[in-house]
């Protein structure tokens, strides 16, 4: 993780992206990282994770490295679970302990990767329904939407937010505008908050600023529940990047394979 954040940051976002996109499709079970094949439908081409689920062989060298020292020992769930953890700590978030002994899934859902996984223009409500449905709480929605202190998005996750919405800032919505036209560059990428390299609290500081980059994003300070939380972010990193570490622990634990359940895949794109 190390080599391939110095090469390029955004890949921290990009795995912790898909260890989320993971957890909330049937647990914590690395069924995301299968290719579509004859016989299974991954998750790959599900809405959420079409063209923008990125990171894969990042996940692919970590595991012919960890098999070379310990051959068919370590499961891919466990690979991506301590990847997303090294990319956050990396950008300068907090560590905390990875739980381990998750085994891989033998098969995929597209349907529930489609279904299942909250969108940029999801509202307050659904997010909060979205995270419910998974056993996490509200408040956990609001500090694992955190995750969003690093990264880069597409001008088409975006483009009704900068375009449409009024709760914006409007010198905030001009300058997203410029690299992302009404119709067309629908791949363009615009940092996810202020500091796009850097694991802080500057997400909420810009959500409390109307600068929000998703309509999702912003709905988190909008006169609702989840206010107050926002606030206190805003003004305490460290107490962000506390629970956050703890959220990541309770995300990571959802309806792991264990046992005799699942296996230990020799590749991660394919089922052994």
């Amino acid at each position: 993780m190390t080599q391939a954040v110095n090469n390029e940051a955004r890949m921290a976002a990009s795995i912790l992206r898909l260890f989320f996109h993971d957890c909330f499709v049937n647990g914590c079970d690395a069924s995301i990282l299968l290719d579509d094949t004859a016989t299974l439908t991954g998750e790959k081409n599900a809405g959420p994770n079409r063209n923008s689920a990125r990171g894969f062989q990042v996940i692919d060298t970590i595991k012919t490295r960890v098999d070379a020292a310990c051959n068919a020992t370590v499961s891919c769930a466990d690979i991506l679970a301590l990847a997303a953890r090294d990319g956050v700590v990396l950008l300068g978030g907090q560590t905390w302990t990875v739980p381990l002994g998750r085994r891989d899934a033998r098969t995929a859902s597209q349907s529930a990767a489609n279904s299942q996984i909250p969108g940029p223009s999801s509202s307050l409500a659904t997010l909060v329904n979205m995270f419910s449905n998974k056993g996490l709480s509200a408040r956990d929605m609001t500090v694992l939407s955190g995750a969003h202190t690093i990264g880069q998005a597409r001008c088409t996750t975006f483009r009704q937010r900068i375009y449409n919405d009024t709760n914006i800032n409007a010198a905030f919505a001009t300058t997203r505008r410029r690299n992302c036209p009404s119709t067309g560059g629908d791949g363009n990428l615009a940092p996810i908050d202020s500091t796009p390299a850097r694991f802080d609290n500057s997400y909420y500081r810009d959500l409390v600023a109307r600068r929000g980059l998703f309509h999702s994003d912003q709905e988190l300070f909008n006169g609702g529940s989840q206010d107050a939380a926002v606030t206190g972010y805003s003004n305490n990193g460290a107490s962000f990047l506390r629970d956050f570490a703890a959220a990541m622990v309770r995300l990571g634990n959802l309806s792991p394979l264990t046992g005799r359940n699942g296996e230990v895949r020799r590749n991660c794109r394919r089922i052994n």
